[in-house]
């Protein structure tokens, strides 16, 4: 069995990482929130890139336990705005933004711009004992609607409109979601990575 920590305190992300163990049929799989995680002080978010901030963060929370751990960044990047949100877009209104604030000004910052299109991004960082061991990435293409639709996900899901689906992700069961969703993109990704690693990393298995 292999055990990884996510190192996250936002329990729609958690949710999504049990659900890409099960759907993809790793069952010696499993993602835990890692322990004491409320306790440990956040760290600061500085990196210019998703690939800075997962690893920064992934090296970071690596030394407060000898299992492999996994950390996420993730965002929204809106053409229009020259990429903003993007590494900004859990904190787009402020450090305490809750997701209706960054969703409000997201809308308002665009206005009534004719093209609306964007991306979710998410990069992942395998860490374990401050030793990066891979790094995943995944996108997703869609537009960002006029208005929410759809109560499901988190974050900006109910503005952002898949066009294969013809949804919003707010309007998309979580396995819905995860089939197409950058995040599902990117821990299937991770998961392949796991075979040779578990093999290099024997402290991993419980």
């Amino acid at each position: 069995m292999i055990r990884i920590y996510v190192c996250s305190k936002n329990s729609g992300k958690l949710k999504e990482f049990t659900l890409a163990a099960q759907q993809t049929g790793f069952e010696d799989v499993t993602f835990e929130p890692l322990p004491g995680l409320a306790q440990i002080a956040t760290p600061e978010e500085t990196g210019a890139t998703f690939e800075e901030n997962a690893t920064a963060k992934a090296l970071y929370y690596s030394g407060f336990t000898h299992n492999v751990v996994v950390a996420d960044d993730s965002g929204l990047c809106v053409d229009a705005l020259n990429g903003a949100p993007g590494v900004q877009s859990a904190r787009y209104a402020g450090p305490d933004a809750s997701d209706e604030d960054n969703n409000n000004l997201l809308l308002r910052d665009l206005g009534t711009a004719a093209h609306r299109e964007g991306r979710f991004v998410c990069v992942l960082a395998l860490a374990q004992q401050r030793r990066i061991l891979a790094i995943t990435r995944g996108v997703v293409e869609g537009t960002i609607l006029p208005a929410p639709r759809g109560n499901n996900g988190f974050g900006y899901d109910p503005l952002f409109f898949y066009p294969p689906l013809n949804r919003s992700f707010g309007e998309l069961s979580p396995e819905q979601k995860f089939l197409v969703s950058h995040r599902g993109n990117a821990i299937r990704a991770l998961l392949k990575e796991l075979p040779p690693l578990a093999a290099k990393s024997p402290s991993s298995a419980v």
